[in-house]
């Protein structure tokens, strides 16, 4: 289950968008709909591909990894944190990425 949430500002559109961190039991239940639903075209098509080839054996793998996968597509879009349920340096270890902070947005630093 996702332990915490992590919200993302786009610091040149100024687009907020969120991502759950942890267990996806969306992605366990309706497959490649939630990455098609957030707008993770790629993160889709690939589901789409291998749940094909693994007939859809493969949704239950992505379940664990999915969440992370859009992180990682938030961050390469340039989002940056604005804000988390839980603590932002805790939830970079559980990720064992960096999150970088949106310094335009205080409440980034009091999560």
């Amino acid at each position: 289950m996702a332990y915490a949430t992590i919200d993302f500002h786009h610091p040149q559109t100024g687009r907020l968008k969120q991502a759950p961190v942890g267990f996806s039991w969306t992605t366990l239940l309706f497959g490649f709909f939630p990455a098609l639903i957030r707008g993770h075209y790629v993160g889709a098509i690939i589901m789409v591909v291998i749940a094909f080839f693994t007939m859809g054996l493969s949704s239950l793998v992505f379940a664990f990894i999915y969440n992370k996968m859009y992180v990682k597509h938030l961050l390469g879009e340039g989002f940056k944190v604005s804000g988390a349920t839980a603590d932002v340096s805790h939830l970079s270890q559980q990720l064992r990425m960096t999150l970088p902070l949106d310094s335009a947005r205080p409440s980034a630093m009091a999560a």
